[in-house]
């Protein structure tokens, strides 16, 4: 009898999985012999776990698909926010990161096979930040046998993970069957974007007879095509209304970005186990993500229209705010005209933008288990993995004309609407004549993130009164993030195309059903660019010139990491555990540039300094876990540990990120400390039978420094044709001294994070049951700043049915309101988030299994606001997504 492992999220994990087999052993009844009572399912993966849970030391949760293709959910994002005090977000329609614990994204620790995997991104901003959050879009489920969550750290695992470390596993070949073969192929029909699209997959595995060599590849290759609808403010900013000053939106547009979502990749394992003593592991993965996308948004550009431009012939400065309405210390309606009633300068603005995105992870992997005599284990692990994330260009264009617009925040939307100016005329959103070419670039971002590691670990087992078993290890990492911005220059690239008219790009319009997710009465029907026209305008014009060195946002940040530990494993009467200390030094090297006017390096951007900045830090990281079986049905858990998570990589980077049309930015700091923290554990689980358990967790974090943004003005030289009125002249072309008020990152005061959670799993009757979990998390910084990601409370339910033909499930999650970051130097929160989702299967045959699975059903849409909800800055509505397909194993 074989018997698979699984590890808790009791929740989560067993309404998801869809069909699972657990033997268990009985005596039958007036006879010696043995019978195999096999049950299936959800409830043979709930028994699995909460057997895992209850013989854990510390504070873990698991996800497990039994069977290949069958992992609970589309990918490890979205099934990882079932597990207890993980919460996700769906800006885009799906689950990309994850939150842990009340702490930020880049917090929590992401490993694959125990390892750190290279991370990249394909959205621009976020390939701009640099950070140390995984992107789970990289992992695709097909490829994944086992996810552990790890809540409580003990010295063997990886520094770096405030929150948790979450530890992926791909499968081993001598743990599969002797010959497999697995092929699965879906259509995924996204409701909004009207599009039906293939998903098929993959899985071949084989062993000898001895179960000595094994060889396990996989494929596959997923499209989808997305929309999503927005309407957005895009900053506020301060302005005088009768002697006060308030707040003021500064740009408020209506946005349709699209993209095409091609993923492709696989992985593969070859595992050698000649004896009992010795196992070698060879693993490769590598996951390809092609994210072409674009985005266009018509905006109402209060700001400018506000400040002017200065030095413009025949157009002052200043245009007018008439009948504002004011609420809670911000404009929230009114009527704005650009200079000289609406007929000069720039009240609309409309941005176009392709994007060329990839994002690639690749690894390689060796490892060793090796046992020279029972009482000692060896392990050794050696790997290189890397990861490109690139926007490799970038056609972007930005039309302008001068007009009046009214506007109001209140209601579910904000609205706005061009009305006649001081001549009589008005913006025609849907007349691309209307407007001109008033800016255009083609930039390029490229990504790059590499580690080479190795790792070396010993166990010893003993006999030292309690201490059963003294492990020790060492670590080496030599880590690389590279950001190389190169862009076109506006003299030399925009200038020949200024003044274009719309209609030499005009294409269309916006989708009939453009926004009616999101309200009626909006911002909803303007003229479309054709993008072949402006890719072939834009290359065209870069034959004429080229793209430069950006140095403002261009870096290069060097890691490199030593680690070692020792842990003792202890076991007495109803009790086990672990106590251990491990120490880190990490040696970092941060290159960058500094923008000075005499600075020793010329540039179209402005001249500079290369910098290079080299620090070194230590921690002493110990760590405590024990679990008492307080009676045959009570577990009690103990953890206590300090941790350390190191900042994110644009943070120590001496860069500069800047937003020239509201003349804000942000900077790096080479200098800053990492993330620490002291933090405890308490948990009691009641295990009532063999089917349900009630579990109860207690958490506290004592963060002793964060890592915040501290406001700082500065003059900031940059190339632009129409700048702001607090722009003075450098005496180049095109080149201007603008102030610039950037958010440095800096180390700031401390901050506590304590939360509960709650999970109940229940069989109700016959073939029905429910899993749910509760999560309060209390984050705040000592300065009473909110934490990024935090949300108060999270909620999961689930219910499901299942037999031996069918298994369906419906599910519930809930996330309060959460502070997302600072954005445009004002806060950045997001309201209540909510989704229903659906899956069912239906075997029609041993080996044939037809699926269907719906995405946000309810078509919840994301909202959010800047501090107080009178200041909306964005709703989106990603639709509905539903999948259909089979699954064949042989």
């Amino acid at each position: 009898m074989s018997k698979r492992s699984t590890t808790l999220i009791g929740a989560a994990v067993a309404l998801a999985l869809l069909k699972q087999t657990a033997p268990v052993q009985a005596q039958s009844t007036g006879s010696s012999e043995i019978e195999e009572v096999v049950v299936t399912g959800i409830r043979a993966s709930l028994r699995e776990s909460m057997e895992t849970k209850r013989e854990a030391v510390g504070v873990v949760d698991a996800l497990t698909a039994e069977d290949v293709g069958k992992f609970p959910d589309k990918n490890l994002a979205e099934a990882l926010q079932r597990v207890p005090g993980i919460v996700i977000n769906r800006e885009f329609g799906e689950g990309e990161r994850i939150n842990l614990r009340g702490t930020g994204s880049n917090l929590t620790r992401t490993l694959l096979n125990g390892h750190a995997l290279a991370t990249a991104d394909w959205f621009i901003l976020d390939q701009l930040n640099s950070t140390r959050s995984f992107n789970y879009l990289m992992l695709p489920a097909e490829v994944i046998g086992k996810v552990t969550v790890a809540k409580s750290p003990q010295a063997d695992f990886e520094e770096g993970g405030i929150g948790g470390t979450i530890d992926v596993a791909t499968r081993n070949p001598l743990d599969m069957k002797p010959m497999s073969t697995y092929l699965s192929a879906q259509g995924a029909y996204t409701e909004l974007a009207d599009e039906f699209d293939p998903q098929v997959s993959g899985l071949f595995s084989w062993r000898n007879d001895d179960s000595t060599l094994g060889v396990m590849v996989s494929a596959l290759y997923q499209e989808r095509n997305i929309r999503r609808d927005g309407v957005e403010v895009l900053g506020y900013e301060n302005v005088q209304v009768a002697g006060d000053t308030v707040l003021f939106p500064s740009m408020i547009g209506s946005a349709l970005f699209k993209q095409e979502r091609i993923r492709s990749g696989g992985n593969f394992g070859v595992q050698f186990r000649p004896s009992e003593a010795i196992d070698i592991n060879v693993t490769g993965l590598y996951s390809r993500f092609e994210a072409d996308n674009s985005n266009q948004n018509f905006i109402a550009w209060g700001t400018r229209a506000l400040s002017g431009a200065a030095g413009v012939p025949g157009c002052p400065p200043g245009g007018t705010l008439t009948n504002p309405v004011i609420q809670d210390g911000t404009v929230v309606a009114g009527r704005v005209s650009s200079s000289i009633g609406g007929t000069c300068d720039f009240g609309a603005v409309y941005d176009a933008i392709k994007r060329f995105a990839t994002a690639e992870t690749r690894n390689i992997d060796f490892d060793m288990n090796f046992r020279p005599n029972d009482s000692l284990t060896l392990h050794m692990k050696v790997g290189y993995t890397d990861a490109e994330g690139n926007t490799d260009a970038q056609p972007f264009v930005e039309f302008g004309a001068p007009g009046v617009f009214e506007y109001d925040l209140r209601g579910k939307a904000p609205r706005f609407s061009f009305v006649p100016n001081a001549d009589g005329e008005v913006v025609d959103p849907n007349d691309p004549d209307d407007v001109s070419l008033i800016f255009s670039s083609l930039h390029q971002i490229l990504n790059d993130d590499e580690e080479t590691y190795v790792y070396a670990d010993a166990l010893q087992e003993v006999e030292w009164g309690p201490v059963r078993s003294v492990k020790v290890g060492a670590k080496h990492t030599d880590h690389q993030r590279d950001l190389v911005f190169n862009a076109t220059t506006y003299g030399g690239f925009h200038v020949p195309l200024n003044g274009l008219s719309g209609d030499v790009f005009a294409g269309g319009s916006t989708p009939g059903d453009f926004l009616d997710g999101v309200g009626g009465g909006l911002f909803d029907r303007y003229w479309s660019p054709d993008f072949n026209t402006v890719e072939d305008r834009l290359f065209a014009n870069l034959r004429n010139t080229q793209r430069f060195f950006y140095p403002a946002q261009s870096f290069a940040v060097g890691e490199k990491a030593w680690a070692g530990y020792v842990m003792a494993n202890m076991e007495g009467d109803k009790w086990r555990g672990n106590v251990g200390v491990r120490y880190v030094r990490t040696e970092q090297t941060s290159e960058g540039a500094q923008l000075r006017e005499d600075g020793a390096i010329a540039n179209p951007f402005g001249r500079y300094n290369a910098l290079k900045i080299e620090r070194t830090y230590d921690d002493v990281l110990p760590s405590l876990n024990v679990a008492f079986d307080l009676t045959n049905e009570l577990v009690l858990r103990f953890a206590a540990a300090k941790v350390m998570a190191r900042p994110d990589f644009t943070d120590v980077a001496p860069r500069s990120s800047l937003n020239i049309g509201a003349l804000t930015g942000s900077s790096g700091n080479p200098d800053l400390d990492p993330y620490r923290a002291n933090q405890a554990d308490i948990s009691l689980e009641w295990y009532r039978d063999n089917d349900s358990i009630i579990a109860a967790a207690v958490y506290y974090k004592d963060i002793k420094s964060f890592i915040t943004d501290r406001p700082v003005t500065q003059l900031v030289t940059i190339q632009t044709g129409t700048p702001s009125a607090a722009c003075t002249p450098t005496g180049q072309t095109d080149l201007y001294n603008c102030p610039f008020t950037i958010n440095q990152r800096s180390n700031g005061g401390g901050g506590k994070i304590q939360g509960l959670e709650l999970s109940v799993t229940q069989p109700i009757w016959g073939n029905f049951g429910i899993n749910a979990n509760y999560t309060y998390s209390d984050a705040e910084a000592d300065s009473g700043d909110p934490i990024p990601g935090n949300s108060e409370d999270t909620f999961n339910l689930a219910a499901y049915y299942e037999n031996q033909r069918m298994s369906a499930r419906l599910s519930y999650t809930y996330r309060s309101e959460f502070f997302v970051t600072f954005d445009r130097s004002t806060q950045l929160n997001q309201k209540a988030l909510e989704s229903v989702d659906a899956s069912l299967v239906v075997n029609v045959l041993d080996n044939v299994a037809l699926t269907l699975d719906a995405i946000n059903l309810t078509e919840e849409e994301i909202e959010q606001y800047a501090t107080i909800e009178t200041r909306p800055r964005a709703i989106y509505d990603n639709g509905r997504v539903f999948y259909a397909g089979v699954r064949l194993k042989f």
